[in-house]
């Protein structure tokens, strides 16, 4: 059985400071916004199999597939207009 650890946040304060931030930017039409914008979970696991799995279970809920980047490194990602929500796994420091 493969291990895998997925870093997550709070999601309430998460979601809570994204509106925030849309109610300021409506607010403050002058404050410049950037072109794109993204975030993300990333997924630790000491095997390639462990890590993909990981990258697939944060995955699926978004609909997306998950990409092989190679060399032990997975990505999925959902845009929304010009921000992207992703899940990446990076192999151990050893291993790059």
């Amino acid at each position: 059985m493969s291990t895998y650890e997925i870093r997550s946040g709070d999601r309430a304060a998460l979601i809570a400071g994204l509106r925030e931030l849309a109610d300021f930017l409506t607010a403050n039409p002058s404050v410049l916004v950037p072109r794109n914008a993204s975030f993300g979970v990333f997924v630790d696991a000491a095997d390639s199999t462990a890590r993909r799995e990981g990258t697939e279970h944060v995955a699926a809920p978004l609909g997306v597939p998950v990409e092989d980047l190679g060399e032990g490194y997975y990505d999925a990602r959902r845009t929304f207009g010009p921000i992207a929500y992703s899940v990446v796994a990076i192999p151990p420091k050893e291993q790059q």
